[in-house]
């Protein structure tokens, strides 16, 4: 066969190859407990929407999902509940989890009902083999074809433009919705990791029972989150902060509204903000001290929500004395490493953990 028969031959399949990839329905999934994102092979982020589900208990109808279903938290009538399926990182009701997702990934492929897309999930890190086994039966009966576990930690890095394949030692810090996941990692391998059930839920929390012990105000989970991310702090603020916040008087049974300010909400996080702290300092004193080195030079990332706490980078580094550094986009940094997965094989057959 002429060489020249042998190329058009290989353009012919390689133009098919590539074609094939063009319609290559393969997804990334970062299955947050507080935001669900999809990320799609040549599209990048078509989904970015809260991990809630709204069911009516009559028919067991989804009345909505993501943002719809969260405008509905703590407003719903009797007969429609607005779940969160998901709990510190995992799955805690597995059959509307399995619905949520099907939604996501019908919405990612325009409500496409033939699809059977191959999909990378990230996972924390201490998760059991049975939290596993659900994720990925959620997946496989949302009509996946394949579906690859990685750690949350480990795409965090990659999706912050860590240098993970070298040999040297990089600490990610992922502040999530339910899970707190910290990794040393080096030549695209985990050195040590460690998953601490204390992130933005339980901070949202702690604003939720401060305000009663101090105000006797009662106020709902949306709100407790709006005036974490307003005013939350780990660190004294240069300009101080101060907000309205409605609620209902608990002595008096009335709608209230108080001012709190920054310094006020700072003291009602400053638990969760130890914890995670300690769970880094543990992480410090567990690695082996090359990888120690490294780090000292290189520094701490932080992704997930959390890291835009702030001053929590600030407080980190004066506890630590490393240099500390944000991810350019922290809420997706998860879904960027598990989306680079999707096109490079190789590196998540090294890190998945199936």
């Amino acid at each position: 066969m002429s060489s020249n028969t042998f190329q058009t031959r290989y353009s012919r399949i390689h133009n098919m190859r590539s074609l094939f990839s063009l319609f290559s329905s393969d997804l990334a999934i970062d299955l947050g407990t507080a935001n669900t994102l999809v990320f799609a092979h040549n599209k990048g982020i078509i989904v970015n929407e809260p991990s809630i589900i709204a069911v009516n208990k009559i028919t067991n109808e989804v009345e909505a999902v993501g943002k719809e279903a969260k405008e509905m938290l703590g407003r719903t009538p009797g007969n429609i509940v607005a779940i969160k399926p998901m709990k510190d990182g995992v799955i805690a009701d597995f059959r509307h989890t399995e619905k949520m997702l099907n939604y996501f990934i019908q919405k990612a492929h325009n409500r496409k009902m033939m699809v059977h897309p191959r999909i990378v999930i990230g996972v924390p890190s201490e998760i059991t083999q049975v939290e596993k086994r659900a994720v990925m039966d959620s997946a496989y009966r949302a009509k996946a074809s394949e579906v690859h576990l990685v750690e949350q930690a480990m795409v965090a890095a990659i999706g912050a433009g860590l240098p993970i394949t070298e040999a040297g030692g990089n600490m990610v810090v992922d502040i999530g919705g339910g899970t707190t996941d910290i990794a040393v990692i080096s030549l695209a391998g985990i050195v040590y990791s460690r998953s601490v059930r204390m992130a933005g839920n339980q901070m949202d929390e702690s604003v939720i029972t401060y305000l009663k012990r101090k105000y006797n105000l009662l106020i709902g989970e949306r709100t407790g989150e709006q005036i974490k991310m307003q005013l939350g702090s780990a660190y004294p603020l240069d300009k101080p902060l101060s907000m309205e916040v409605k609620g209902r008087n608990l002595i008096e049974g009335v709608p209230k509204t108080i001012t709190i300010d920054d310094s006020e909400i700072r003291e009602a996080l400053s638990e969760c903000i130890s914890t995670i702290i300690n769970a880094i300092r543990v992480a410090l004193e567990r690695t082996p001290p090359e990888l120690s080195a490294d780090i000292s030079d290189r520094g701490i990332v932080l992704t997930g929500g959390g890291a835009l706490i702030k001053n929590l980078d600030k407080r980190i580094r004066e506890e630590t004395g490393l240099p500390v550094s944000i991810a350019d986009d922290p809420l997706a940094s998860v879904v960027l490493g598990t989306g680079k997965m999707l096109s490079d094989f190789n590196l998540l057959r090294k890190i998945s953990i199936d």
